[in-house]
């Protein structure tokens, strides 16, 4: 039986291990014997894992560099298999070591550029999200992130105040203060017209940027309502457009087809992948940074509420080309040029040769 250990980035749960788990259950549904392996941490990525009846192992650890060093160590003490390195930290870790895949869900920048040869080093394929990142990555393979079948939100949009919704971390690279600033500008415009819902938590935020985020939310008034964390299906229900203003080059963009899936309307930035996820032919793409640019495609798609020939369009790309079982398809491609296609679907391969 085909063996693979997905050691996570992360102790606890971002987008690169969201993708992770997904990943985990792909590969059991293939009949791959899988482990998860990460840093000790409560309620953390191994506890999900477990949660799921994953087999896990949590190394015990203080910070980043100590969990490298044991991440290392036990890779030593475990070769067998294939170690699926679920981000850059496990794949600088156990660089120069075979018998490794190199997932990268976030774009290498500054120092990080300077790791990344040597973390790739003896890999047997390097993967990314997207089109964007692998332009970037040379000699990457795109392995396309996915997201599960939301149930249709049905709700009346168009009428009344417009509830914009924003879902993520709450941080300068996602485009808060250039949502905030868009806020204003469309305020001016209807004072009463539009609400912003904000879902998410300040994960890997400093303390320096939380002050400036929460003080552009601040001058929003009570034009904006900070949820925390939301379950995404739940809070897709309440808003009528989701906004994606990030301004740093996102590698892809998984809560825009979390939106295309429950048929939700998105306005989204042009920041790294987030046009090639949601479709360049997109009415909706403001130019990323620019909050006069952002307030416009907002009115723009507030005006063509319910929009439902926009979604449907939408709904139809996801389904081709992020949808769940899209995904398992891509892994399985995947193990099988690599030769690592589980040993009962080989049997059924060669019975069904000519």
């Amino acid at each position: 039986m085909t063996h693979i250990v997905l050691a996570a980035n992360n102790g606890e749960i971002g987008g690169g291990e969201v993708m992770l788990l997904a990943i985990a259950e792909a590969l059991r549904d293939m009949g791959v014997d899988v482990l998860v392996l990460g840093p000790e941490r409560l309620g953390g990525v191994i506890a999900a894992a477990q949660e799921r009846g994953f087999p896990v192992e949590a190394l015990p650890c203080r910070g980043r560099p100590e969990y490298m060093i044991a991440l290392r160590r036990w890779r030593k003490a475990h070769p067998e298999g294939v170690l699926w390195c679920n981000g850059l930290i496990p794949s600088a870790a156990t660089a120069g070591m075979p018998q490794r895949i190199v997932h990268l869900h976030q774009l290498p920048v500054g120092p990080q550029q300077l790791v990344v040869p040597a973390a790739r080093a003896r890999a047997m394929a390097t993967l990314v999200p997207s089109q964007f990142m692998a332009s970037k990555v040379r000699g990457a393979r795109v392995l396309a992130n996915w997201s599960p079948a939301l149930e249709r939100v049905l709700v009346p949009r168009g009428k009344g105040p417009i509830r914009l919704g924003f879902l993520g971390r709450p941080s300068e690279a996602k485009g808060i203060p250039v949502l905030a600033d868009a806020m204003g500008r469309l305020r001016h415009r209807g004072p009463l017209r539009y609400f912003l819902r904000i879902a998410g938590e300040p994960r890997f935020v400093d303390a320096r940027e939380r002050v400036v985020v929460e003080g552009r939310l601040r001058s929003l008034g009570r034009s904006v309502q900070e949820l925390g964390w939301m379950v995404t299906d739940e809070f897709l229900g309440t808003i009528d457009i989701l906004v994606v203003p990030s301004v740093w080059e996102e590698s892809f963009g998984l809560v825009v087809t979390e939106a295309m899936s429950a048929r939700v309307p998105v306005v989204v930035s042009d920041a790294g992948a987030l046009p090639e996820v949601i479709g360049h032919d997109h009415p909706w793409i403001a130019r990323a940074g620019d909050p006069q640019s952002l307030a416009d495609v907002i009115a723009e798609a507030a005006s063509a509420l319910p929009a439902d020939d926009v979604v449907e369009r939408a709904h139809k790309r996801w389904a081709e080309l992020f949808a769940p079982e899209v995904g398992r398809e891509s892994v399985r491609s995947l193990l099988a040029t690599l030769g690592l296609a589980p040993q009962e679907k080989r049997v059924e391969q060669a019975e069904s040769a000519p």
